[in-house]
């Protein structure tokens, strides 16, 4: 079954397109339809060879066959953005996925999930990044996704806490641009008397904050949304959320993008148990995490950057966390650049383990060039 492509007709009126438009999505219906019918077979196929349903490495792949591919008019982006739902509706016939993510509905975690697993993903809303954690961990969701760095505030420091014993692996990272949006059940800034916020988004708007709202109280909550959901019970409460939030919850813009810094980002990392998807191949464009400790000693943390340099290994993160042993004791957070599998990163991790006191590698993954 092939679609066949109009010739361009300079006189055709508006019905005539339509209709053409009309014919054309009848095919892309057909088409997709068949397509999704193949995906249903795929998925025998992984049921009985015991392989996962979900390949991340493999949706990168058709994706970046399909942009290749791509004549025009479309922009890449809107291409990459219909294939990833087209795949994820696909993957939901064969297996919905289950992801954990920060609720309630309309907060950033929650686009950040719907851009790497697509619109037909099954997400369970959680009232914490511990609770994401947790989800993941015990299998009730398959995947789980957490902030971990904000370009502005810096680390999530609570999700770093939570790697060092967690059994999951990050196989994937989003990279989201963050807008914030001052959302109220009126339109108006006359009378806001609090604005409700997780404690990051608020200090990433504090300027604008202070200047165009000195006297209201600024009250942290556990997340965007959940400002957003109060600020709709209570006309004198404002809420910081996406433009997603304020859909959801009915409630005005008031005020658009008052983030203090225009490209304001924030990174989520996508986890889950190894049994359910093992280490993700190298791609090319690579990220190593890791967590180490060092004996509290001097020249330790210098010991430990040799076998990068030795390997020319480079580093792109380094963070410290209090160790909470009483003896001012601290585990380094690493990012690298490069895959496991690859001999100079290999042969740099091996000498960091012996050097460290506590050595995990927190994932390994592919990230955009």
């Amino acid at each position: 079954m092939t679609a066949s492509t109009p010739s361009p007709d300079p006189s055709a009126s508006l019905a005539d397109l339509r209709t053409q438009i009309d014919a054309l999505d009848t095919q892309l219906l057909q088409l997709l339809n068949a397509r999704a019918r193949v995906a249903e077979q795929v998925g025998e196929v992984k049921k009985r060879e015991g392989t996962p349903f979900f390949r991340p490495d493999r949706v990168a792949q058709v994706i970046e066959k399909v942009k290749a591919a791509n004549p025009g008019p479309l922009r890449e982006a809107h291409v990459a953005a219909i294939w990833r739902e087209i795949m994820s509706a696909c993957l939901a016939l064969e297996s919905p996925q289950r992801v954990a993510v920060l609720g309630p509905e309309g907060t950033f975690c929650e686009q950040a999930a719907i851009e790497y697993f697509g619109g037909a993903a099954d997400l369970i809303y959680c009232g914490s990044f511990d609770e994401v954690f947790h989800a993941t961990a015990s299998g009730s969701a398959q995947y789980g996704v957490v902030g971990v760095e904000n370009s502005n505030e810096g680390v999530v420091t609570r999700s770093l806490d939570m790697f060092l014993h967690s059994p999951t692996h990050v196989v994937g990272e989003v990279s989201l641009l963050i807008r914030h949006n001052l959302l109220r059940q009126q339109n108006s800034m006359e009378g806001i008397e609090a604005v409700l916020a997780h404690p990051q988004a608020l200090a990433q708007c504090q300027a604008w904050l202070s200047k165009h709202l000195p006297n209201a109280e600024r009250r942290a909550v556990s997340s965007n949304a959940e400002g957003a959901r109060l600020a709709a019970t209570n006309p004198a409460w404002a809420g910081l959320a996406s433009e997603r939030a304020a859909t959801q919850y009915g409630l005005h813009i008031v005020a658009h993008a008052i983030q203090d810094d225009a490209y304001n980002r924030t990174r989520f990392a996508v986890i889950t148990l190894p049994a359910t998807l093992a280490m993700p191949p190298v791609s090319g464009h690579d990220c190593t995490s890791l967590v180490v400790s060092v004996p509290n000693k001097p020249g330790a943390v210098h010991d430990l950057l040799v076998p990068l340099k030795t390997h020319k290994v480079s580093m792109t993160r380094f963070e410290s966390r209090p160790a909470r042993t009483g003896q001012w004791d601290y585990y380094f957070y690493i990012d690298l650049d490069g895959h496991p599998s690859q001999p100079h990163v290999a042969a740099a991790l091996q000498e960091l383990r012996s050097l460290s006191a506590f050595f995990k590698i927190i994932g390994a993954y592919p990230v955009k060039a």
